[in-house]
């Protein structure tokens, strides 16, 4: 169980009445985010309370007219799903930070510039995202920021979400030290080996992977990998 000095305050106004729990702020951002966690263990306080910083419980009759129960974790997940997260300020912000890391992390990986047919720098994605003026929340799922940042960004900058499709040579000799480099980095759809020896796989990956899958494979075989790009 969390301590009372690290819980922050979840809060919910409903029917005229106000409802809080205290609760391990990333414990509250799992909640909001649909992951698995124990929220009881979450819980500084194992009460729902109408005005915590008095330490004032909710009486029983409210709970049982607005939530129709007195279970404290059934309430608990209603008021974190439901209310507002009081965080602190360093709290919000570091969040923020993490979430935005991820948000990158997936557009930087799966977008391209249409007109070039190549990969955005991070920095100009993370640019564009500030001239855009976009919100980042801290506890809003990543898969439904990225769609909605995405929409704001088109106008700014070309960008668009793309997979490639490549086809893949190797020796026998090349094969063993590629292998695990070319799962890594895309899903294999189809692989054989031919009557010289060579092996011919067909990988797809993210169109922002492009040069990482250049850049590694022929790094690891000194050169002697052929990639096709599949139209």
């Amino acid at each position: 169980m969390i301590s009372l000095d690290d819980a922050v305050v979840a809060r919910l106004d409903s029917h005229g009445e106000r409802f809080e729990v205290l609760v391990d702020p990333d414990v509250a951002k799992a909640v909001k985010e649909g992951e698995e966690v124990d929220l009881m263990e979450g819980l500084a306080a194992e009460y729902i309370f109408k005005d915590s910083s008095k330490g004032d419980r909710a009486a029983e009759e409210s709970l049982e007219k607005v939530f129709g129960t007195q279970n404290v974790k059934e309430i608990a997940l209603q008021i974190i799903l439901k209310g507002d997260i009081q965080l602190t300020q360093a709290q919000r912000k570091e969040m923020v930070e993490v979430k935005k890391s991820k948000i990158l992390d997936i557009i930087v990986t799966n977008s391209i510039n249409p007109q070039t047919n190549t990969p955005h720098p991070r920095q100009r994605i993370e640019l564009a995202i500030e001239e855009a003026k976009i919100h980042i929340s801290p506890f809003s799922k990543v898969d439904e920021q990225v769609k909605e940042i995405m929409d704001k960004l088109r106008p700014l900058i070309p960008i668009k979400f793309e997979t490639l499709i490549f086809a893949v040579r190797l020796s026998a000799e090349e094969y063993g030290k590629c292998f695990g480099t070319i799962k890594d980095i895309g899903e294999l759809t189809r692989q054989e080996w031919q009557k010289d020896g060579s092996w011919i796989g067909i990988v797809q990956i993210p169109a922002g992977l492009k040069l990482e899958l250049f850049d590694r494979l022929n790094s690891k075989t000194h050169g002697a990998v052929e990639i096709k790009e599949i139209e």
